[in-house]
């Protein structure tokens, strides 16, 4: 027998996932081992861990390398997104540590699986196979199942977990039976091969129907994981019945991992079908934007509203994708980093919010913020006005750039309706700063001293306030990212 060569040429462009999935595995045996739980060492570690995980990545050669027999793809792109994945788990541990020990939840399982959740999507990211993603993609989600029913003693939390599954597993079998699709007509599952083989039909006119069916499939199965409508009916249920830590995770990370994976398939794999995939995104993106701001209208609780207002989000993020180029792309991944550090700060706010003991789960418990806490008051002012898209805060000029890409492209009544369902979704948005400012609480709320929160919560409101000071930065970082996928346009 031959001995196994160990190639670090292979190992090295995938540094970054090796050191997190080591680390995860070495503090889940610490953490057996600590006699009182040990949340907050394995917290503060995988924090830790997050943060070398940005480093080797920021640090790596962003020069597009496959390893792994063509499975794994390491360029711009994917080292940018993964940059806003592990910057997001950061601040998700950072607001959840003190919320679990409220909640009595301090288990040191929490930031484990958080971690294994953050390999899921880097591998995501990565993919340059069905394989490869289909791994990434179960990774991740078996990670936010446990998580959503980690609350073993909570009958709501133990429904989210449920549904959550077996939505997702039936997720997971469309996207299986898609791909089976498609390597039945390719006879291959690598991205590349995939593409070639896909672009020399279409330019003979010779696709096969059952190859554009299993596209869609996969579509499918992609658009429940970004809550797209009609594939958002899980996002409501889990986001109310889940801890309020967990909900934060759902709505700040997996959605730029989902929105990062579905930028990678159409604009790789099947970029030639383009024409076909666009009346299926245009739908995704119409329908989500529109169900996102008619449908929060009516919600009395916090976290409710906020999983109506991450689909409505998601439609504006599909936006820039429906346009096809590369300005849309880059408007695209601009808007999910908005997106994300806004949801992050407002999260930071709900979770300081407690009542006598209790955390706050319904807008009217923000009753009389201003007068009990005016600087929190404020602040969440500044975040609903952001995700309302009113100038100069930065949700202005997510929603610009991605309005102005689909506009060049032609997409006349898509920005239209995105525009409507943005003015209504303002609604709810600006509903919240009147109950703080000009509702009477029956009961004041206490806010207990949250270092790691207030943290957060600063750094989102300087993103946002002062993104009108230094636009062209991120934009320019998000073009270069995009280019990676699409040729800029002339």
């Amino acid at each position: 027998m031959t001995a196994a060569v160990w190639n670090w040429s292979e190992i090295i462009p995938a540094l970054p996932e090796v050191f997190l999935a080591v680390s995860a595995m070495v503090l889940l045996v610490l953490g057996a081992c600590q006699k009182n739980g040990g949340l907050k060492l394995i917290g503060t570690l995988s924090v830790a861990a997050l943060a070398v995980a940005m480093v080797l990545t920021l640090k790596a050669d962003w020069t597009p390398v496959t390893v792994f027999s063509g499975q794994f793809l390491s360029d711009g792109f994917s080292s940018y997104m993964k940059i806003l994945v592990l910057g997001g788990l950061i601040a998700t541990i950072m607001l959840s540590m003190r919320y679990l020990v409220q909640e009595n939840m301090g288990r040191f399982e929490y930031p484990v699986l958080i971690l294994l959740a953050g390999v899921g999507m880097m591998i995501m990211l990565s993919a340059n196979s069905f394989l490869s993603l289909y791994v990434g993609l179960e990774l991740q989600s078996l990670s936010l199942y446990v998580l959503a029913a980690i609350r073993r003693d909570d009958a709501k939390s133990s429904e989210a977990g449920l549904k959550y599954f077996v939505l997702g597993a039936l997720a997971s079998g469309m996207l299986l039976f898609g791909i089976s699709l498609v390597y039945g007509y390719v006879g291959a599952v690598g991205f590349d091969a995939v593409a070639d083989t896909l672009a020399a039909a279409t330019a003979e006119g010779t696709v096969a129907p059952g190859a554009i069916i299993g596209m869609v499939f996969i579509l499918v199965a992609i658009a429940f994981k970004v809550s797209a409508v009609p594939f958002h009916m899980w996002t409501p249920d889990v986001y109310e019945g889940a801890p309020t830590s967990v909900t934060a995770l759902f709505a700040i990370v997996p959605k730029v991992a989902a929105i990062g994976l579905l930028m990678r398939l159409l604009f790789d794999p099947f970029v030639s079908l383009m024409p076909d995939w666009q009346q299926v995104v245009w739908f995704l993106s119409a329908a989500s934007m529109a169900w996102g701001g008619f449908a929060g209208i009516v919600q009395g609780n916090i976290k409710r509203l906020f999983a109506y207002s991450s689909i409505g989000n998601i439609g504006f993020a599909l936006v820039g994708i429906v346009a096809g180029t590369a300005d849309g792309v880059a408007a695209s991944i601009l808007y999910m980093t908005i997106y994300m550090i806004m949801t992050a700060g407002t999260f930071g706010i709900i979770m300081m919010m407690r009542r006598n003991g209790v955390a706050v789960e319904r807008i009217t418990d923000l009753a009389g913020l201003s007068k009990t806490h005016p600087a929190c008051a404020y602040a969440m002012t500044a975040l609903m006005f952001s995700m309302s898209g009113i100038p100069p805060l930065a949700g202005f000029f997510g929603k610009l750039v991605v309005f102005q890409a689909l506009i060049a492209s032609g997409f006349y009544v898509l920005a239209v309706l995105g525009l409507v369902s943005s003015v209504v979704a303002a609604y709810y948005y600006l509903r919240i700063i009147k109950v703080m400012f000009f509702d009477e609480a029956e009961a004041p709320l206490d806010r207990e001293s949250a270092p790691m929160r207030t943290l957060v919560l600063t750094l989102s409101i300087i993103f946002i306030a002062g993104f009108v000071l230094v636009p062209e930065t991120l934009m320019h970082t998000s073009q270069e990212a995009a280019a990676v996928l699409l040729p800029a346009n002339d």
